[in-house]
C-alpha cells in the first residue's frame, strides 16, 4: 500500500481550512485516513500551521510521499530537515545529540522570522490607518474651509445688496421730500 501524507479540505465556501493526513494513495481526497498530523489555515497572514513533528517524521521514515503543498508544509514546520538528519545519525554522520542542536536552532531561527514577518505587518497595517486618518483630516479641514468659504462669499454677497437696501430706503424719504417741496 502506499502512502501520500497531503491535505484533506475542511471549512466553508471561500474559506479553505485543510487538515494534513497520511491517507492511502487510492482514497479519495475527504475520504478514509490513516493519521491526522496536524492542520493547515491559510485564511490568516501568516499562515497557521500545526503540525505533529514526530509523527510526521515516522510516515516520511516509513516512506510516506508528500504532495507538493504538503512537501512546502513540511519543510516549513522542519520535518524534512528533521527527516533528513535522521538519516544522518542512522548513517554514522553525527550524532543524536548534534542533529537536535541543528534542529533546535532551525527551528529557533524559524520562528524569530515568522515573529518578524507578523510584526512587520502589524507595522504596515498601523501605517496604513494612519495614512488614511490624515488623508481623512486632510479631506475635512478643506470641506471645512470651502464651507467657510461659501458663508464668507453668502455674507459678502448679502452685505451689498443690503447696502443698497439701505441707501434705496434712504433716498425714498428724501425723494418723497423732493416731490413734496415742488408740488407745494
Amino acid at each position: 500500500m502506499s502512502v501520500k501524507i497531503r491535505l484533506q479540505r475542511h471549512g466553508k465556501k471561500q474559506k479553505p481550512f485543510y487538515w494534513v493526513v497520511a491517507a492511502d494513495a487510492r482514497s479519495k481526497r475527504d475520504g478514509k485516513y490513516l493519521e491526522k498530523i496536524g492542520t493547515y489555515n491559510p485564511n490568516t497572514n501568516p499562515a497557521t500551521i500545526e503540525l505533529n513533528l514526530d509523527s510526521a517524521v515516522k510516515w516520511l521514515h516509513n516512506g510516506a510521499q508528500p504532495t507538493d503543498t504538503a512537501k512546502a508544509i513540511l519543510s516549513y514546520k522542519g520535518a524534512l530537515l528533521k527527516h533528513h538528519l535522521d538519516g544522518g545519525v542512522r548513517k554514522g554522520a553525527l550524532t543524536q545529540e548534534q542533529a537536535d542542536a541543528k534542529l533546535a536552532a532551525w527551528l529557533e531561527e524559524k520562528a524569530n522570522k515568522v515573529v518578524a514577518k507578523k510584526e512587520g505587518l502589524t507595522k504596515a497595517q498601523a501605517a496604513d490607518k494612519a495614512k488614511a486618518l490624515k488623508a481623512e483630516q486632510e479631506v475635512n479641514a478643506k470641506r471645512l474651509a470651502a464651507q467657510a468659504e461659501a458663508e464668507a462669499a453668502a455674507i459678502a454677497a448679502a452685505t451689498p445688496a443690503e447696502e443698497v437696501a439701505e441707501v434705496e430706503a434712504e433716498e425714498a424719504p428724501a425723494a418723497e421730500e423732493n416731490n413734496e417741496t415742488t408740488e407745494a
